[in-house]
């Protein structure tokens, strides 16, 4: 069974940082895409960032580019997200993902994704 645990979120000041986690039991994270997805309130769900560990791709919405930074540490099966200079638009519940479809263009979840618990971004101006 598949199990993702996000970790990371708060409340942070517009311009500040906070770096998101998701510890992955359960599935090896070098063989399939994994990422960061969030939704706000009203919004629709939105792929953030992704990795494709098979070629290296990864993917960053243009909202977040330059600012965010994803990686995954295989020796400890998990997932971050660095995110820098935050805008009260960045205000969304996160969670993490994986397998999933990502390319350098694109994010988006398969019938097969497995979604991790939510982590409350709040980013104040």
């Amino acid at each position: 069974e598949v199990q993702l645990q996000a970790s990371g979120g708060g409340l942070v000041q517009a311009g500040g940082s906070l770096r998101l986690s998701c510890a992955v039991s359960g599935f090896k994270l070098d063989y399939y895409g994994i990422g960061w997805f969030r939704q706000a309130p009203g919004k629709e769900r939105e792929g953030v960032s992704c990795i494709d560990p098979n070629d290296g791709s990864i993917y960053y919405t243009d909202s977040v580019k330059g600012r965010f930074t994803i990686s995954v540490d295989n020796a400890k099966n998990t997932l971050y997200l660095q995110m820098n200079s935050l805008k009260p638009e960045d205000t969304a519940t996160y969670f993490c993902a994986t397998p999933m479809w990502c390319t350098g263009y694109s994010a988006s979840s398969l019938p097969a994704t497995s979604w991790g618990q939510r982590t409350q971004v709040t980013v104040s101006s």
